[in-house]
């Protein structure tokens, strides 16, 4: 392959240009992603959903790069390169995360789940002290109830949420955050008090709702609203440890999602993706604390839903 003048006499620097303007344009948007506004179709939440897997336009563009043989394509493209591996190559190799003292589960059952009594059996083998469910049907509950009973002798149940501890749980109540737009009945917040050998903690189970995309764009007005919600829990809760799991059906980039993550912190020392099962390509499951640590976020093997099981382990000393 020569690098030298092409046909019409245009050297390896002077070709390429409009690969080399994508391959800033990428990374621009992983950098400034917050700066894509949401005005139209939520756009700015749809790239935060999927943002590293912008990175997949770098191995696409160098392959045109070659092909164009240009090099100040190949020049423009360590910008993205770099900006993508400072921002998620270390979740790539994750390191050994700090000794936890707990572990809890979070797992969207799905409410279609053909085995629920096999997926309980699959959470225990875990050892978590804390598990929380998303989706719970009349069906399947009893299910759970009686496989996780023997192991998890405390648990609650509001609406379609459900949480199982090894420690004693107080003060139980129904968490709201129904959208306005949501007609009554729809349960998917709990908030419990759970006495553990570090003092009480908060234990917070919440279902936030889908999300679509369609033509007019990304969905997600009832998510964000109910994310306001939680947030507003979270912000009143007087307890100082804090436990939330969840299915939040977004992204820990996901601006909707700020009410929450602004005052939570979970870990990102790797990738975990959750769902969907098949084919995980975001992690919408998620552990988070306050005045506490998530040292690490794994997923499981799968059950018979279509998200996965993410489990985190959790620094409460």
């Amino acid at each position: 392959m020569r690098w030298g003048k092409d046909a019409k006499g245009r050297s390896p620097w002077t070709r390429g240009r409009v690969l080399a303007s994508l391959a800033v344009l990428t990374a621009a948007l992983l950098t400034f992603h917050a700066a894509v506004p949401n005005t139209v179709g939520n756009l700015g939440s749809l790239l935060e959903a999927f943002l590293p897997w912008l990175g997949l336009a770098v191995p696409v563009l160098l392959l045109l790069a070659l092909l164009r043989r240009s090099t100040t394509a190949l020049v423009a493209l360590l910008l993205p390169a770099v900006v993508w591996t400072y921002l998620f190559g270390g979740l790539l190799f994750p390191r050994a995360g700090e000794e936890a003292d707990i572990t809890a589960i979070q797992h969207n059952v799905s409410d279609e789940n053909p085995d629920p009594a096999a997926t309980a059996k699959a959470l225990m083998e875990a050892g978590p002290e804390l598990i929380a469910l998303e989706e719970l049907t009349p069906s399947a509950l009893p299910l759970y109830e009686k496989t996780l009973a023997p192991a998890y002798p405390h648990h609650a149940v509001e609406g379609t949420v459900g949480l199982w501890s090894k420690y004693p749980l107080t003060d139980v109540r129904l968490l709201d955050i129904r959208p306005k737009g949501i007609g009554e009945g729809w349960d998917r917040g709990l908030r419990a008090g759970a006495r553990t050998p570090w003092g009480e903690i908060a234990v917070y189970v919440a279902h936030l709702p889908s999300v679509r995309i369609g033509p007019t764009g990304f969905a997600s007005d009832y998510r964000d609203e109910s994310a306001g919600l939680l947030g507003k829990a979270l912000a009143a809760e007087k307890t100082a440890k804090v436990i939330l799991l969840g299915d939040f059906n977004g992204t820990l980039d996901d601006r909707g999602l700020d009410p929450v993550t602004s005052r939570m912190e979970s870990s990102t020392g790797r990738f975990a993706f959750s769902w969907p099962e098949v084919f995980p390509v975001s992690r919408i499951d998620h552990v988070m604390a306050r005045a506490a640590t998530v040292t690490d976020v794994r997923t499981l093997p799968a059950t018979g839903s279509d998200h996965l099981p993410i489990a985190a382990g959790i620094r409460l000393a």
